[in-house]
């Protein structure tokens, strides 16, 4: 299992369009698969009690029933139909993200929507919309394209857990329902870092209840490992980024520049690869398709301000409406 820094590009907020006018065919394209994920709800105690149901598939569904109401009790996230119905939506990912940079610059390219306000992504109900909209920015950007596995609507719709989150251990599923939860507690406009950063935040701290709440201190110990694991890829990332930062904004000529930024990248994927090897997982497929301006960007989004999210958590000694409103505060 890869630790949870591998799961940060199978996480996205997919409201850009619903609501907006369907001229487009991106528009339209949005809302066709919202509508399809939608159609396709069923209660989750309907699918637990269906005789067709899988066992397995049953006894997780109880987990997630359990998990939903800790999160209401004991993380003051919201109280209402999210994650109470299940869909199967017959494939491995709901949607595809693209996200772009420019060649020379780490600044990640933004959209800008009715609803989300502006991301530092593209989400495509079909992987060859993705792929296409990708290669149209690859003249000029680097490109990245990820299948997204869960999502959230900012409590526009009642997400459900869909059956590409089932592919991942307890901790992960547990994780990503707090996580996406978390965004209707708090989103910002036009600021993916900081909403991604926060809701990282809760999903740390909402595990760490969880798991101790269950005397589960042999799976606490290990997602801690994973988290520790996680944050020590992430500081080589960091590294990479401000020499290549000091790269891009030299006044080398462009093929030297190219070059350096070649064998920046280069030295950083040896390193993720022998930092994972020596940890016992196995590199992610992301990594193995290649690291570029575009991945690295998308990589800083759910760690950026985790540090100080943290502080104010221990600063409100572990409250969590106290915590919410402190980080209110830190965006408005």
């Amino acid at each position: 299992m890869i630790p949870m820094f591998g799961h940060r590009l199978v996480r996205a907020v997919v409201v850009a369009g619903i609501t907006a006018s369907l001229s487009g065919c991106y528009y339209m394209q949005a809302a066709r698969g919202q509508f399809e994920v939608m159609n396709k709800r069923e209660p989750i105690d309907d699918v637990i009690n269906a005789h067709e149901t899988p066992a397995a598939l049953s006894i997780r569904l109880e987990l997630v029933k359990e998990a939903r109401q800790f999160s209401i009790d004991e993380l003051a996230l919201p109280d209402n139909d999210s994650y109470r119905s299940y869909a199967d939506i017959e494939r491995d990912y709901v949607v595809w993200n693209v996200f772009a940079a420019p060649e020379f610059s780490l600044e990640p390219k933004r959209w800008c929507f009715p609803v989300a306000g502006c991301v530092n992504y593209r989400g495509y109900f079909s992987e060859d919309a993705a792929r296409r909209k990708a290669d149209q920015l690859k003249d000029n950007h680097d490109v990245a394209v990820g299948g997204i596995a869960a999502y959230s609507t900012l409590g526009r719709f009642s997400d459900p857990v869909l059956n590409t989150m089932m592919h991942w251990e307890d901790t992960d599923l547990m994780a990503t329902m707090f996580h996406e939860l978390a965004h209707q507690v708090l989103y910002v406009k036009g600021d993916s870092g900081f909403n991604e950063s926060f809701a990282t935040a809760v999903e740390e701290f909402g595990l760490e209840r969880w798991l101790s709440s269950r005397d589960q201190q042999g799976e606490l110990t290990r997602y801690r490992e994973r988290r520790e694991l996680g944050e020590r890829l992430m500081e080589h990332v960091e590294l990479a980024r401000l020499d290549l930062e000091a790269i891009y904004s030299s006044s080398i000529g462009t093929d030297e520049m190219r070059l350096r930024k070649k064998n920046r990248i280069g030295e950083l994927n040896v390193v993720l690869h022998d930092e994972l090897e020596r940890s016992g997982h196995e590199p992610p497929a992301w990594l193995g398709e290649g690291l570029n301006n575009a991945r690295l960007a998308s990589m800083n989004l759910y760690h950026g301000r985790l540090p100080e999210f943290r502080t104010v958590f221990m600063e409100c000694e572990a409250d969590f409406e106290c915590f919410y409103a402190e980080a209110k505060k830190l965006c408005c």
